[in-house]
């Protein structure tokens, strides 16, 4: 039994201005083939999915050159045609060369954009059934941000999406993608399934499944899974800062060989959405910064530290807008995690600990990051990989030359800045902080923020310039029934 392995996964703003090249995708590590792509994400889908599929007895992995993440991370825009067709060309020409495949691995994110390919994922699935013919199996994992429809479904035979954000199970869902594919190859399971688009848009800050309504949804597609045996629940919530026809969410169920149980299960999930849908609209409270800055220093007089300032809105890394009111208000014991600065960082990735500093980083590519401010202090350490500078009363910036989610404490600690230092961390993040900030008990607050415009980021959708999505298609931009 050989298995195609194929990994091409990035998410998508496609609202900035820096689109994502083929330069982007090079890198060392990057592209990838053979063992260095099956051992590259061991905590993550892909260990998952090898993991599994090696302890089948006559199965034999292949690994497909594939461009690793690029190296901008998720602060770029549109991944260029060139690139797709460049990355995608090569697969398919390998896939050619070092087949015939009995079944193929797709380890995709779901929420990617590309210029003049309308559904990026789906086109991928399609040009792998092209060349490994109709009696293979097809197999992908995805992100829940995914934007997919039914068209994924008519090319690939299974899809299996993480359930929790922040992403907990990414090993799980790839051994359940080996363990499914494994068994439809060998005859045993005949994949039969349902998609199910539910209109309605969401930002990803609202999307937390540590709480309800989120987490309730979560908890009805497991109920499922658990009720039916043979049965996945995909819950996709949508990513709205891809601007692509597939925006929203969207439900898939996999079954085997009842298309009717899946198709009812797909319906359930939808209508409990849609009874919902007022509530997972509004399910965290966003502050605008000045507003959240003011509520931190009242937080830091209580003694309700440590405290979380999350700016959920910045893209691109390069946003000022929290750093400016910090600075403004005087907040005091901040460690600001990250502004990204590549210019920056290359400027004084030759000092030496104590030198002054004084300079104005972020702000600049684009109206959204804000203007650069003005920073005054000594540097702690400096190194090509970022910079950290003390400042004010007690505060660390960090810079990076690009965007970073701090989203565990072990995160400062490898940039050598002990988190017991701090009472005040303001991070770039939605939701994914939770895990290390949250989930672990160690925030007693947790203030969530954007700027007061409703730049890229924000929760005001109504906000973004979209060309290719309608929002009063969509709750709760218009009064809507459901399909």
């Amino acid at each position: 039994m050989r298995i195609a392995v194929l990994y091409f996964s990035h998410e998508t703003v496609s609202f900035l201005n820096n689109d994502t090249t083929v330069e982007d995708f090079i890198y060392p590590g990057s592209p990838m083939r053979d063992e260095a792509l099956l051992s590259h994400d061991p905590k993550g889908y892909m260990g998952g999915f090898v993991q599994v599929a090696r302890e089948h007895a006559g199965v034999e992995l292949v690994g497909i050159e594939s461009p690793g993440f690029p190296r901008t991370g998720t602060g770029s825009g549109w991944v260029t045609q060139e690139a797709f067709e460049r990355f995608t060309g090569r697969m398919v020409e390998e896939l050619k060369t070092r087949g015939p495949f009995d079944g193929a691995y797709l380890c995709i994110h779901g929420a990617m954009a590309v210029r003049g390919v309308p559904r990026p994922e789906a086109e991928l699935a399609r040009r792998v059934r092209a060349v490994i013919g109709p009696k293979a199996f097809i197999a992908a994992t995805f992100d829940p941000h995914a934007n997919e429809d039914e068209e994924f479904l008519r090319h690939a035979d299974m899809a299996f999406c993480v359930k929790y954000f922040p992403h907990y199970d990414m090993h799980l869902q790839g051994e359940r993608a080996a363990r499914m594919l494994v068994r439809a190859i060998r005859g045993d399971y005949k994949p039969a399934t349902a998609t199910v688009k539910v209109p309605i848009i969401t930002a990803t800050v609202l999307q937390w499944t540590g709480a309800s309504p989120w987490m309730d949804l979560v908890q009805r597609a497991l109920t499922w899974e658990a009720r039916e045996p043979d049965v996945y629940v995909n819950f996709m919530f949508g990513f709205p800062w891809a601007d692509v026809p597939d925006v929203g969410m969207t439900f898939q169920v996999l079954t085997n060989g009842k298309p009717e149980l899946a198709k009812k299960i797909a319906d359930d999930m939808a209508q409990s959405a849609w009874r919902r849908r007022k509530e997972l609209v509004n399910a965290a409270k966003v502050h605008l910064i000045p507003e959240g800055v003011a509520l931190a220093k009242r937080a830091l007089d209580r003694g309700d530290t440590p405290i979380v300032l999350a700016d959920h809105s910045d893209r691109s890394g390069y946003a000022t807008w929290l750093l400016r009111e910090i600075i403004a208000q005087d907040l005091h014991d901040v460690v600001i995690a990250t502004i990204a600065d590549a210019k920056a960082v290359e400027a004084i990735k030759a000092a030496k600990p104590g030198d002054p500093f004084d300079m104005e980083v972020g702000g600049r590519v684009d109206e959204s990051a804000g203007a650069p401010v003005r920073v005054v202090g000594k540097v702690r350490e400096a190194a090509a990989r970022g910079a950290t500078i003390e400042f004010g009363r007690g505060n660390v910036l960090v810079l990076s030359p690009y965007l970073v989610q701090v989203t565990e404490l072990s995160h400062l600690g490898l940039m050598n800045l002990d988190p017991a230092a701090f009472k005040v961390f303001a991070i770039k993040s939605r939701v994914h902080f939770r895990r290390g900030f949250d989930d672990s008990g160690f925030a007693k607050t947790i203030l969530l923020v954007e700027p007061t415009e409703p730049f890229l980021g924000t929760v005001r959708l109504e906000g973004l310039p979209y060309e290719n999505v309608d929002l009063k298609r969509f709750y709760p931009y218009a009064d809507l029934t459901l399909p």
